[in-house]
């Protein structure tokens, strides 16, 4: 997996980014997640996980 940057939009020469995960859907299916779930994040030095909120 990767972590990809992408420009969300630009305002006043300002750029403004979002940044996104590619989740293998193995995975997902491992932590019971679905499809448009609420997830809730906490991310500390080196980690960050991922809970149903």
């Amino acid at each position: 997996m990767k972590i990809i940057k992408e420009r969300s939009r630009t305002y006043k020469e300002q750029a403004y980014y979002k940044y996104k995960i590619n989740i293998p859907e193995m995975k997902l299916d491992d932590a019971g997640f679905k499809e448009g779930d609420e997830l809730e994040c906490v991310a500390e030095k080196g980690k960050i996980v991922l809970k149903r909120a």
